[in-house]
C-alpha cells in the first residue's frame, strides 16, 4: 500500500470516529485533500487512492494541474482570490472558499454570469482577527451575506475560517464553535447556509466536533511539502 494512500485511509477513519464522538453521520462531512504545491503525480495517486475533492490556494498552479489531470474530482479553491484571477476561478472551480470582501464577491459575480454559470462560493470570516489572515470581519459578514444573496450567479453555500496554529488542536475549539454559531444565527434569521469549511492537519477532528461540513486536509495525506517560493 502506498504511504498516500495509508495516510487518506487513516485520516478517513479519523474523520469517522470524530463525527460519531458528538453523534454525527461521517457522511455530512467531505475531505477536501489539499494539494497546493503537490506535484500532479501525487495528486493522481491520491486520486487513486479515493480522494473525490482538491483544494488549491493558487489559480495558475491549479490550471495546470487540471490540464494533466482532468475533471474526474471537484477542484476547489481555498486560498486568498484575487479579483484579477476571478475570470478564471469561476471557469476552473466548482467551489470558492474565501470569499472574504463584496468587492471580489461582485466580480466573482460579474465574471460567472459572462460565462452563463452559477459560481458556488463560501465567505471567509476572520474570526482571530488576526492582521495576517484574510477574511472579512465578522461584524461585517451579515451586510456581505444580504448583498451576495442578491447576486444572481452566486450561490452562497456557507462560511469559512482557518484560525491561529497551535501546537494544541483544542486551542482552536473556540473559534470553530464561533463560526458554528454565526452559521447558526444566520439560519434563524432565513439566511441558508448549509456548510462550514474549518478544521486542517493538526485540529480537523476538533473541527468536526463543532460542526464542520468541510475538512481541508493536506500534510496528514500528502506529508510536509516544499514551500512555494
Amino acid at each position: 500500500m502506498s504511504q498516500i494512500k495509508e495516510n487518506l485511509l487513516r485520516v478517513t477513519e479519523r474523520i469517522e470516529k470524530a463525527a460519531r464522538r458528538v453523534g454525527r453521520d461521517p457522511k455530512e462531512i467531505k475531505l477536501v485533500a489539499v494539494s497546493k504545491t503537490v506535484e500532479a503525480a501525487r495528486v493522481k495517486e491520491a486520486i487513486e487512492a479515493g480522494v473525490s475533492i482538491l483544494g488549491e490556494n493558487y489559480v495558475q498552479e491549479a490550471q495546470k494541474k487540471i490540464e494533466e489531470i482532468g475533471r474526474s474530482v471537484a477542484w476547489h479553491f481555498i486560498g486568498h482570490l484575487q479579483s484579477n484571477k476571478a475570470k478564471y476561478a469561476v471557469r476552473i472551480f466548482d467551489m470558492i472558499h474565501s470569499i472574504d470582501s463584496l468587492t471580489l464577491a461582485e466580480e466573482l459575480n460579474r465574471r460567472a454570469e459572462q460565462v452563463g454559470q452559477v459560481a458556488k462560493v463560501m465567505i471567509e470570516v476572520n474570526i482571530s482577527g488576526e492582521a495576517t489572515k484574510f477574511g472579512t470581519d465578522e461584524e461585517k459578514v451579515f451586510s456581505i451575506v444580504r448583498r451576495i444573496l442578491n447576486l444572481g450567479h452566486l450561490s452562497l453555500e456557507g462560511l469559512m475560517t482557518m484560525p491561529p496554529y497551535f501546537d494544541l488542536p483544542e486551542m482552536s475549539r473556540p473559534y470553530y464553535t464561533k463560526l458554528r454559531e454565526l452559521k447558526e444565527r444566520m439560519v434563524r434569521e432565513g439566511i441558508p447556509l448549509k456548510e462550514l469549511s474549518m478544521g486542517m492537519s493538526n485540529d480537523f477532528e476538533i473541527a468536526i466536533e463543532e460542526g464542520a461540513t468541510y475538512v481541508r486536509v493536506g500534510t496528514a495525506i500528502f506529508g510536509e511539502r516544499k514551500q512555494k517560493t
